[in-house]
């Protein structure tokens, strides 16, 4: 488990809470420096809320340089009229989507039916859907970034993948040092066996763990960043549900360790960070001095633009995630402010082989109407020589037995994408074919067809708008564009511009065979440690 809140962390929290009960859009701890106080400048500037950011943030805070968190989206911690923050997924509203005016959950249906999504109000919500033609990509808007949204599978690569997709990294360094550290910082905890075998919150798990089983495939536990101690309570009707109310895509109202709970805070706390919500980056250029001036968006509540000022910083850190950055990036080039960004800006992008399916189970193997929203096992078959799968066993929680066993599979597609700019809309715009997703589903469907024949089941036809039995037109891992070693040098620094940082998923080449957020701390730690002790100094 782990430690009692810091005075540092407490300090952040504190400040967090104090933003949300003022509705403030500028966060932070203590009083400010001469250079925080500045409006206009500050020596570092990180770009996002999310996992490299937040990593980057902590770090440049504790080394006593004054940094600022610019984030589009908004801070979750402000109860709404039935007393959550989030709204869960079986009744969304406005809290749930990115200025949307309907819901766009990934399972568009039940026996053809929508009965999954709901019209709702435009407003800067917790998750959005970004769509490019072939390939849809959901996103984490709000202080935390995707930790808000995602379902807390907290999964280390396998060594020999890491090492494949990132040959130049010292893989002893980061499974002996990086890893861990990233784990101990983001809370990741492990289920209690035991009661994983009676409890009710994973029964659905247990009986996919047996059909696998007569297939002849294992099944792993997953760590988690949900603490499995309170989901333990929840079940004993101890405390509010969360995880045992539905609740994951649209954030968690309680037990998650998200981003605001543990890297953010401890940033706050510092004294040295900040953090302005609302604020949109749009556009980078490079200064005769060597400095950064950024212009940004100050957002409303329904997204329109309130404001548009410039930022200058000396140390830029680029953490929007692998579509944000990239597109950044991507824009700069294009429109000729930083002209000397290389041709691998906006390369090598993949799903991390994403592909969701359903199985009709008989009549006799219920799945329980009581789903943990947090996934705790995995079918693994990632070291199938022609079809390596890492499936979750995901939850169908509708408070009803549906007879439904839900997977998302990580695959190995070597299918990549690319962004291009698009000069009308002042966009990136991702090209990625269906064509490109086909190895993904003929890796599913090689692994889940032995799963069908072992157990005399059948893929569910119904659930994703149409008769497709699987789903690989959206992802939740969007992963490369700006690849370590390609875009960037070994740790991150942009080739051609100094004391400009990614620090984000966008360095990782499209893939990492397991959920990617501790992939994506683990490496931030690892950069920021370098650039720290040869880029930086305190002011």
């Amino acid at each position: 488990m782990p430690s009692p809140l810091s005075r540092r962390r407490f300090l952040g929290l504190s400040a967090l809470s104090s933003a949300a009960a003022f509705g403030l859009t500028t966060i932070s701890a203590g009083g400010a420096s001469a250079s925080q106080r500045r409006t206009d400048f500050s020596p570092a500037v990180v770009i996002g809320t999310g996992y490299g950011a937040a990593v980057t943030a902590l770090r440049l805070g504790e080394a006593g340089i004054p940094t600022l968190m610019l984030e589009m989206g908004r801070l979750w911690d402000t109860p709404a009229g039935d007393g959550n923050v989030f709204s869960g997924m079986l009744r969304p509203d406005r809290r749930s989507m990115w200025l949307k005016t309907r819901t766009e959950a990934p399972l568009a249906s039940f026996l053809w039916i929508d009965v999954v999504n709901r019209d709702i109000e435009r407003y800067t919500g917790v998750l959005d859907r970004v769509d490019h033609g072939d390939m849809s990509v959901y996103v984490g808007r709000g202080v935390g970034g995707g930790s808000l949204v995602n379902g807390a599978m907290a999964v280390t690569p396998k060594r020999h993948y890491f090492e494949e997709i990132l040959p130049s990294v010292d893989a002893d360094e980061m499974y002996g040092t990086y890893f861990p550290r990233a784990g101990a910082a983001l809370g990741v905890n492990h289920i209690d066996p035991e009661w994983f075998e009676t409890c009710r919150s994973y029964k659905y798990a247990r009986l996919s763990r047996k059909h696998a089983g007569k297939a002849g495939l294992t099944t792993t536990f997953v760590p988690s960043v949900y603490d499995f101690d309170y989901l333990r309570r929840e079940e004993a009707g101890d405390v509010p549900r969360s995880a045992l109310a539905s609740e994951v895509i649209y954030g968690n109202n309680h037990g998650k360790r998200s981003l605001d709970k543990t890297y953010l805070p401890a940033a706050l706390g510092t004294g040295n960070v900040t953090i302005r919500t609302l604020t949109e980056v749009r556009a980078i250029h490079h200064q005769p001095d060597g400095t950064y001036r950024l212009t940004v968006r100050e957002l409303d509540d329904v997204g329109n633009v309130v404001a548009t000022s410039e930022i200058g910083t000396r140390h830029l850190f680029l953490g929007a995630g692998s579509l944000g950055s990239t597109e950044l990036l991507l824009r700069a080039r294009e429109t000729g402010a930083l002209p000397e960004l290389n041709d691998e800006v906006g390369q090598c992008w993949g799903t991390n082989g994403n592909v969701m399916l359903g199985r009709a189970n008989h009549v006799w193997d219920t799945t329980g109407t009581v789903q943990s929203g947090m996934p705790a096992l995995g079918i693994d078959a990632w070291d199938d020589p022609e079809h390596p799968v890492f499936a979750e066993i995901a939850p169908m929680p509708a408070g009803l037995e549906l007879w439904v066993s839900l997977y998302l599979a990580i695959t190995k597609n070597p299918e990549r994408g690319h962004f291009t700019y698009d000069a009308a809309t002042d966009s990136a715009r991702l090209h990625w074919t269906a064509e490109q997703g086909q190895p993904t589903i003929d890796a599913a469907k090689a692994l889940f067809d032995r799963v069908n024949r072992a157990n005399g089941t059948i893929y569910r036809h119904d659930l994703f708008g149409d008769t497709r039995p699987f789903e690989n037109r959206f992802t939740y891992h969007p992963l490369g564009g700006l690849v370590l070693g390609k875009a960037t040098d070994l740790y991150g620094r942009v080739r051609g511009y100094p004391n400009l940082y990614v620090t984000d998923g966008s360095l990782i080449p499209g893939s990492t065979g397991v959920n990617p957020f501790v992939t994506i701390t683990a490496l931030a730690e690892r950069n920021i440690e370098r650039v720290l002790a040869e880029d930086l100094r305190r002011p």
